[in-house]
């Protein structure tokens, strides 16, 4: 039987994540299957990997043929230089102790390389996340300073109009008050002609 280290479909339309798996190399893609020894998210930054370390090195040594998506998986995670490692074991180039001390200097600096790249993302983010915050204070500012200008605009137009009603009242008040004055001098100017005339 052709055993494979693959990958399993899993999740939602647009928005997949996979479980690792050993099947049959026959079995449907997400059919039945043998174990499952992790899954994989790549929809995290940067993407989730969760392994069983053992049971793939375990795999691997009994033959088992990894795609290659598992196979970059199993790289990354650094199944393949265990196993590499265990081979020049057996092989009796270097001590168990010499390939545990590689393996865990491996993992050191992979794990290192990992926090600093999580670390730049999130710091990249971060960096995002104030840009737009200052871009979106300077169109708020901008949209104050416009309507302000605007209101300005509109109180000094309202007070023309203001001023212009009321000059437009005063001279309606003086012309009645001309009109009134000069109906006065002619009623006062009627009576004294009747006064004269009698």
């Amino acid at each position: 039987m052709a055993v494979k280290i693959r990958l399993s479909r899993r999740g939602k339309k647009d928005y997949a994540f996979f479980h690792i798996v050993v099947a049959d190399s026959r079995a449907p893609r997400d059919g039945r299957i043998i174990e499952q020894i992790g899954h994989y998210n790549p929809n995290t930054n940067p993407a989730t990997i969760s392994l069983d370390g053992e049971k793939a090195l375990n795999w691997l040594n009994k033959g088992a043929q990894p795609t290659e998506t598992a196979r970059r998986i199993l790289s990354y995670e650094g199944v393949l230089l265990r196993k590499h490692l265990q081979g020049g074991v057996a092989k009796g180039a270097f001590s168990q102790e010499e390939a545990d001390k590689r393996w865990n200097a491996w993992k050191a600096t992979k794990e290192q390389k990992v926090k600093s790249k999580k670390q730049d993302i999130f710091n990249q983010d971060l960096e995002a996340r104030k840009a737009a915050i200052s871009a979106e204070a300077k169109v708020n500012t901008e949209r104050a300073e416009t309507i302000a200008k605007r209101k300005a605009e509109e109180a000094a137009a309202k007070a023309a109009e203001e001023a212009a009603a009321r000059a437009e009242e005063e001279a309606i008040a003086a012309e009645a008050a001309a009109v009134e004055a000069a109906s006065t001098e002619a009623t006062a100017e009627e009576t004294a002609e009747p006064a004269a005339e009698a």
